[in-house]
């Protein structure tokens, strides 16, 4: 493990190390502002179109959807961000304790691909904004210039991620709440709240996209908790997550689907928002930039830390510092950028379709994740075994638990409908993809059958050698 070193440092001078008791600062509420900020995006307020433009729900049904899928989904987010404070180190690596040392790379590739995505899909749409708003700058420097912004807060690091999005919380909250308020008391269009009615299949498919939307954060909660102290507790780590993350989405979600349902059609949700805001528009426009910019240096920091938590895998003793984070952070940020310009529309979609296809991949290891540490290990990781060479009392390969994850993969297989698939069953309920509820059933009740059967192996052969040992002795 790395000294102690000073709190004060402005860059962050960890990686991926454990952290001690002497350096754990802060208080949870700083995790609704981190959450609550961040899901205020312009892929939010898209999203949240959906219901009325693609599934045609009217505004209280979509309304109601949209906050009972945030809010089941928010519980997954909300407990993986919970244990941050309980083992002190960022969620992949955590993920050695339920796939070992070696067996935890799969979800550490599967996630650094969508962290890398997602950076690669926003630098695209930062530089696309910052051309539209100052059309001066050339789209290819406006590109560079969203990049190298998102960065500079990654390598910074983690308190200043916090404070960032505390002030963006606060600024773009009551601009997006001024927003909806102005949009409401205007004159409305006839029928404004009859437009749509309601479906019980557009109705659960929004339910569904809502849901998804909250659990794909999971993979990197708890590095934005592991500062916390440890006697903070579970409880309010999670509630602060769970209701910054559903408020800012549904206030996000809300916004989108008004301001479609104001100026009407099928165009795009964030010129709608435009439109509808009125001279209120531009400045969102603004602000929604440097919500992307910061949204994005969450996701280079997680890109970042996967990165070295899967070469630290091979290097037992390597203990990475700040150096090697910002090292890391540089090669990110020029592929992104290559990438980015060199990369035609079609790809940059292609890209993002293939990014969200993943995401289904998350959805087992989030249920191996609650389900191992609340449940099998009772809040308690060996932090020394995770470091391990050997991978200690978790070992180098969990071939259970990798078991149970390729299931939970597959499992969704026949139910999936995406850009590139579509299986036999995808259509049970028309417009919703249920994929991701068939694998957290199937999942959570395999991995708790094979621990069962684990637990009662490995209790037979401690009594058989107990036995043994006693019988010899007499």
């Amino acid at each position: 493990m790395n000294s102690q070193p000073d709190q004060t440092a402005f860059i962050e001078d960890k990686s991926i190390d454990f952290v001690p008791a002497g350096e754990r600062h802060g208080h949870a509420r700083s995790l609704f502002t981190l959450w609550f900020c961040t899901n205020i995006a312009p892929l939010a307020v898209v999203t949240g179109a959906i219901s009325t433009q693609t599934f045609h729900l009217n505004i209280l049904s979509a309304l109601s959807a949209i906050i009972a899928g945030h809010l089941f989904g928010g519980i997954f987010l909300a407990l993986t961000s919970a244990q941050g404070p309980q083992v002190g180190i960022p969620q992949m690596v955590q993920s050695r304790a339920q796939f070992g040392r070696y067996g935890s790379l799969l979800v550490v590739a599967f996630t650094t691909m969508i962290y890398l995505g997602f950076f690669i899909s926003n630098v695209t749409l930062s530089g696309k904004v910052i051309n539209n708003v100052i059309p001066t700058i050339p789209l290819t420097s406006a590109t560079v210039i969203g990049a190298i912004a998102a960065t500079l807060i990654g390598i910074i690091g983690y308190r200043f991620i916090h404070r960032i999005n505390k002030i963006g919380a606060w600024v773009m909250g009551s601009a997006l709440l001024v927003g909806l308020v102005m949009m409401l008391t205007q004159p409305l269009p006839a029928g404004f709240w009859q437009q749509g009615s309601f479906s019980l299949n557009g109705w659960f498919a929004t339910f569904c996209i809502c849901a998804v939307w909250q659990m794909s954060f999971s993979p990197y909660t708890s590095d934005y908790s592991r500062y916390l102290p440890e006697n903070i507790g579970v409880f309010k780590p999670f509630i602060c997550t769970w209701a910054g993350a559903c408020c800012g989405t549904i206030l996000a979600f809300l916004v989108g689907v008004v301001a479609i349902n104001v100026v009407g059609g099928e165009g795009d949700a964030m010129a709608a928002v435009r439109q509808a805001t009125g001279v209120l528009g531009p400045v969102l426009m603004v602000l929604f930039l440097l919500n992307i910019i910061c949204h994005n240096s969450m996701n280079l920091y997680g890109s970042v830390l996967s990165l070295i938590t899967a070469m630290q895998t091979f290097r037992p003793q390597w203990r990475p510092d700040a150096r090697v984070r910002m090292l890391f952070s540089a090669v990110v940020l020029v592929g992104g950028v290559l990438v980015s310009v060199a990369a035609a529309a079609n790809f940059v979609a292609f890209f993002l379709n293939l990014i969200w296809a993943l995401i289904g991949v998350l959805i087992p290891w989030c249920v191996i994740n609650l389900l191992d540490f609340y449940v099998i290990n009772k809040q308690h990781y060996d932090i020394d075994a995770i470091f391990s060479a050997d991978g200690g009392r978790y070992g180098l390969v969990n071939r259970r638990a990798l078991l149970v994850y390729f299931g939970g993969v597959l499992v969704q297989v026949p139910f999936v409908e995406n850009a590139f698939y579509t299986g036999p069953w995808a259509h049970l309920i028309p417009g919703a993809d249920i994929s991701w509820m068939i694998s957290l059933v199937v999942t959570s009740l395999a991995y708790m059958r094979f621990h069962q059967r684990g637990a009662v192996g490995h209790y037979g052969r401690e009594k058989a050698r107990i036995t043994g040992l006693m019988d010899n002795g007499s």
